[in-house]
């Protein structure tokens, strides 16, 4: 079983930053890929960003030249860093693993961007 531990949600300004972070905890497992997904009130979730362990990572449209996936793969952990922040942002982050072909969602992060 992989946990995730979610943590750097909160309110940000229109143009401002913020920096997620999510690890994959006590897991014995090999985390395959781990990245973002995202769901504002009544909308599908969708993509941010995911990594593989490969490094290759694949990021949203509508993210695109503005969020930056890192990795620490020794650590198992994921970092979002969010910047040029629009208030179409709004929504529930949410990390997700996957290992030998299961997916794996944390419990999400609420991110806010108003003035």
């Amino acid at each position: 079983q992989v946990h995730l531990v979610e943590s750097g949600g909160g309110l940000v300004q229109p143009g401002g930053s913020l920096r997620l972070s999510c690890a994959a905890d006590g897991s014995r497992f090999r985390i395959n890929a781990m990245g973002w997904y995202r769901q504002a009130p009544g909308k599908e979730r969708e993509l941010v960003a995911i990594m593989t362990n490969g490094g290759s990572t694949v990021y949203g449209d509508s993210v695109k030249g503005r969020f930056a996936l890192s990795r620490d793969n020794a650590r198992n952990t994921v970092f979002l860093q969010m910047n040029s922040m629009k208030p179409e942002d709004t929504a529930l982050y949410i990390c997700k693993a996957i290992s030998f072909d299961i997916d794996y969602w944390g419990k999400g992060t609420l991110v806010t961007v108003s003035s």
